[in-house]
C-alpha cells in the first residue's frame, strides 16, 4: 500500500514543524514534504504527486491563492485537496479562496482537531483516508496529548510557569501614551492597540514595545489566560487607511504586569515567525512610527 503524501507549504518554519508534527502523531503512515513559499511549492508538485496541500496565505515569491489557482489550471492537480492554513480568516478572503477552488480552510491559530479533522475530510472525499485510520490507531502515542505541540496549538497541556520576559532589545519602540480601560471593559481600539487571537479566544490588547522579533503587549486578565508557547495571530490596524496587518507567532513570556499576585493585567511576549517581506516593511513602518513614550497602565 503506498502512503498517503501531504505537501505543507509556509514561509515560517514554525509553522512548518507545527504542522508536520501534528500529522505525524496522527498519521505514523503519512509521508510528509515541506516548502517554504509557493514557488518552492509549485516546483515540488510539477515534479511529484502528492494527495493534499496544506498551504499558507501570505508568502514571499508566490502566495498560497496564486499557487491554488495555479493547481486548478493543471488537469493533473485539479481535483487535489487543497486546504488554506491561514490568518486570513474573513469573510471575503474566504469566499475568494473558495472561488478559486479551496478544498477547505483551517484560521490560525488552530487547535490540532481542527487540523487534524479538515485533513480528515479533504482526503475522504478523495478515498485515501482508509489508507491510514487503521496505522494511526495503533500507533499514536498516548503522550501526544502532553507534548509541546498541544500548548503550541492550545490543546490540553501542562501550565507552564511563568517565567520573566527578557528585557526590550535595543531599538524597542514605545507608542504614544493611551489611559487604560475601566476594570470592566477591554481595550479600545485605536493607536498603539491590537487584537490578539489565541486558540481559546480573542483578546484586546495594547502594544506596549515592538521591534522586527517580537511585539511586548499587555492584556486585561481574564478567563482566557494565555499559555506560554501557545500560537497566535497578533492583528494591528494602524493609519488613516486602517492598515491591517495579520502577524503569526507564539507566546514567549507570560508575566504578571504588576508586582502582585492578584494582578489585573499581563504582560506578553509575542515572538512574529512570520517572514513574508511585505508584513516585516509593515513592522517596520509602525516601529518609525513609534515614540519613547509609555502607556499608562496602572501598576506600570
Amino acid at each position: 500500500m503506498s502512503k498517503v503524501s501531504v505537501l505543507v507549504v509556509d514561509d515560517a518554519s514554525f509553522i512548518r514543524d507545527l504542522v508536520k508534527k501534528c500529522l505525524r502523531n496522527y498519521f505514523p503512515g503519512m509521508r510528509i514534504e515541506d516548502a517554504i513559499n509557493g514557488r518552492k511549492a509549485q516546483a515540488m508538485l510539477a515534479k511529484e504527486a502528492f494527495d493534499l496541500v496544506l498551504c499558507d496565505w501570505e508568502m514571499p515569491e508566490m502566495s498560497g491563492l496564486e499557487l491554488l489557482t495555479w493547481c486548478r489550471e493543471q488537469d493533473n492537480l485539479r481535483a487535489m485537496p487543497f486546504v488554506m492554513v491561514t490568518s486570513r480568516g474573513d469573510k471575503e478572503n474566504v469566499v475568494q479562496a473558495i472561488q478559486a477552488g479551496v478544498s477547505g480552510y483551517v484560521s490560525k491559530p488552530f487547535t490540532n482537531e481542527q487540523l487534524i479533522t479538515k485533513v480528515k475530510q479533504a482526503l475522504h472525499k478523495v478515498g485515501k483516508l482508509d489508507a491510514l485510520i487503521n496505522v494511526a490507531a495503533t500507533k499514536t502515542s498516548p503522550a501526544f496529548a502532553n507534548d509541546s505541540l498541544a500548548a503550541l496549538t492550545g490543546g490540553k497541556a501542562p501550565v507552564a510557569t511563568p517565567t520573566a520576559a527578557p528585557a526590550p532589545s535595543k531599538g524597542l519602540l514605545n507608542s504614544p501614551p493611551i489611559k487604560a480601560p475601566a476594570a470592566s471593559s477591554a481595550p479600545a481600539s485605536g493607536r498603539g492597540q491590537g487584537q490578539l487571537r489565541l486558540p481559546n479566544g480573542i483578546q484586546q490588547c495594547v502594544i506596549k514595545a515592538l521591534s522586527l522579533k517580537e511585539a511586548l503587549l499587555v492584556v486585561k486578565r481574564s478567563e482566557i489566560l494565555p499559555q506560554i508557547l501557545d500560537s497566535a495571530v497578533l492583528d494591528l490596524e494602524q493609519g488613516d487607511n486602517a492598515e491591517i496587518a495579520r502577524l503569526n507567532g507564539y507566546l514567549h513570556a507570560v508575566v504578571a504586569h504588576e508586582p502582585k499576585p492578584d494582578s489585573d493585567w499581563l504582560q506578553l511576549t509575542f515572538r512574529f515567525v512570520d517572514q513574508d517581506a511585505q508584513k516585516l516593511d509593515y513592522i517596520s513602518r509602525l516601529i518609525a512610527r513609534g515614540t519613547a513614550q509609555k502607556h499608562f497602565i496602572p501598576g506600570a
